[in-house]
Formats: structure tokens, sequence, C-alpha cells
């Protein structure tokens, strides 16, 4: 395919060559995937009344991108990953119908979502298309970003599982992407991996490379969330992703209304509405999820390990099937420098260990 350079001018764009590190005052858009990432924390089993009321308190708070879908994205809803409650038709009219201001996003990763479901989300009026690849893998986003754009949506593209790569290698895949026709770059903490100064290191290396907004997306299995977009903010990042309540998979994602309320303190513009998102927070809180995420023993380990949060359910249900420790079932999947689906690997690693543990008793 003939590498595409099309510019279209929206909302959060930029031309030119960036200014690093963001002044006081600085535009940052709030891009909150809570429909989508949230996802994980349930099963996939948000429903449609569920999904409306979170879009209309998030619109009346000032959101300008709200996510929905499976967690994995379009197309992902499989008996591998995970059935979700809704059909991708079902969630994607519900929220385009919910939201008066806010702009509609998707994300989908090629191999779980196809052309097909990219075509549908547009149809259903989807103005922001995340494309996702893991880490070193930008060349498989081409297509379905130039798709994105022919489509008229706004084309967004995002590396998974950005720990596993240096900031020069993050760097050049985010070059690539935004020769692929990408008017959006960044990474994704998948794993809740990162400290501040990881992000600093990345988030800088990349907006120095690119002339286009950069995203970032992080987790807060060590903590660090909020930390962590604060320091990609200060690096140049212009879109930074968060969750009410930090709805998301393991220790959650960072956490929407405490971020607004940082930047808003730091004097970033925002153009959200705290008092209204602290609603939009305390309606996700109560009808949303069975309880707020927290940083617990298994996803503490599962960023230290660098295994993808979203793995935590199937990893315990693995756990309690096996009689193994969880802790040492991540361990094994970090070892494997396991990512986002390849849940397989997950009954691949209990077998191992459980072989390991019944050797070790045969010999005692």
């Amino acid at each position: 395919m003939q590498t595409r350079t099309r510019t279209r001018t929206r909302t959060g764009t930029r031309t030119g060559t960036p200014a690093i590190g963001a002044s006081p005052g600085a535009r940052v858009v709030i891009h909150d995937p809570t429909l989508r990432d949230g996802q994980h924390a349930v099963g996939h089993q948000l429903g449609a009344e569920q999904m409306r009321a979170y879009a209309q308190a998030a619109d009346r708070a000032g959101i300008e991108v709200v996510e929905v879908g499976h967690g994995n994205g379009l197309g992902a809803s499989s008996l591998q990953i995970g059935r979700a409650r809704l059909a991708d038709d079902v969630m994607l009219a519900t929220i385009r119908e919910a939201l008066n201001n806010s702009r509609m996003g998707v994300f989908m990763a090629p191999g779980w979502g196809t052309g097909t479901d990219l075509r549908n989300a547009v149809g259903h009026g989807a103005d922001v298309v995340r494309i996702a690849a893991h880490c070193t893998e930008a060349a498989v986003t081409e297509r379905h970003l130039g798709l994105a754009l022919d489509l008229g949506a706004e084309a967004q593209a995002v590396l998974l599982m950005s720990h596993m790569t240096d900031p020069g290698r993050l760097a050049e895949q985010c070059t690539r992407m935004v020769g692929f026709g990408a008017q959006a770059v960044g990474i994704m903490d998948s794993a809740g991996h990162f400290l501040p100064a990881d992000v600093t290191e990345r988030i800088s290396a990349i907006a120095a490379a690119v002339n286009v907004p950069v995203i970032f997306h992080g987790h807060n299995n060590l903590s660090y969330a909020v930390a962590n977009s604060v320091a990609a903010v200060e690096a140049g990042a212009t879109i930074i992703d968060a969750c009410a309540r930090g709805f998301g998979a393991g220790a959650g994602n960072t956490q929407l209304e405490v971020l607004v309320a940082v930047l808003d303190r730091m004097g970033h513009r925002t153009g959200v509405d705290l008092r209204a998102l602290l609603t939009a927070a305390d309606l996700a809180h109560e009808h949303l999820m069975d309880r707020p995420p927290v940083i617990d023993s298994v996803s503490l380990i599962s960023g230290l390990t660098g295994v993808f949060s979203g793995f935590k359910l199937p990893v315990l249900a693995a756990a309690q099937r096996s009689g193994l420790d969880p802790l040492d079932i991540f361990a094994e999947l970090g070892r494997r420098q396991a990512v986002a689906g390849q849940e397989d690997l997950i009954a691949v690693a209990v077998r191992e260990l459980v072989a390991a543990r019944e050797l070790k008793e045969a010999s005692r």
C-alpha cells in the first residue's frame, strides 16, 4: 500500500514541529475509555443502560472523546478472551445516541478486528479510530489507518506493551505510523510497569520525532498512573487517556477525575467541568463496577513482571483450578514475555508449573 501523508484539521491536532514539554496553560485532550477498557474488570458484561447513563454523564462533563467497545476492541468478543454482553452494533448505537457534544471513539487491534468492523464502526458514527499494535509491530497498522482516513474518521495509532522496547525504537515506530497517515500517535503502558522517568524518556523521544499529537495511556499497577500521565504531559503528550474511578483491568487505569483535578491545578486546560465529572465518576462507581480497582498482590506482581493487566482474572481462575499461586503464574508469564492476545499461554504456563511441582514432590 502506498504510504499516506494526508492531514485533517480536528480538535486536538497540531501541525509543525512541536515544542518539547507542555507549558502551564497548554491544552490537554482527555480521551475516556471507561466504556471500553473498563469492560475488562467486569468480563465485558456492561449493559446498554449502564453504558448510556455513563456516556451521557461524561458528555455533560465536557469529555472530548468517549471510547466504547469490548475491552480488547472492535471484533474482539470471543471465547478465548471473553464474550461481550452486547454486540458491537448495540454498543456503538447506544453511545452514539447518548453523545451530544463528545466525540465517539473506538479501538481496534488488527487480528481481532477487521476492515469490516472498522467500516461498521464509522458507519455507526465513530469519530475517532484508534489502531493498536504491539510496540515493535507498527507495520500492521498501515492498512487500517489508511481505511480510517478514507472513511473520514480521525485516525490515531498506539503501541501496546510499550515497556518491552526502548525509547528510540518507540519513536521510530511512531514515525512510521505517522507516515501511514496517523493523526496522533502514542504509547500504552499496558502492564502498568513504568515509573515517571520511564514515561518522560519515551514521550520526549516520540514528541521530538513526530509532528502530530502524542498520546499516553497509563495503568496503575505500581500506583503511578496519574504521576506517569503528568510526566507525559510535561514531556509533550497532549492526549491523555483516563477512566472514571480508574475502572479498568487489574489495578485499573489512570483515574480520570483525579487526573483532571491535578491538570487543572497545574494550569493545563482540559475543557472538562470537574464538578460534572465527579458526578459521572460517582455514577460509574455505583452502576458500572463491582468495586473500584485496587492494587492487590496480583496486580502489583503483574506490573512488576510486565504482564498485561487484563490477564488478572484468567490467571486467578487458572490458579484456583490448579492450586498454584497466581504470583508464580504471573512470574512465568513475565519470563515468557506474554502479551495481550496470548491468553493461551496461561494454560501452557500452568501445565509447566504443575509438572515442575509434581516432579519436585516425587523427588522428596
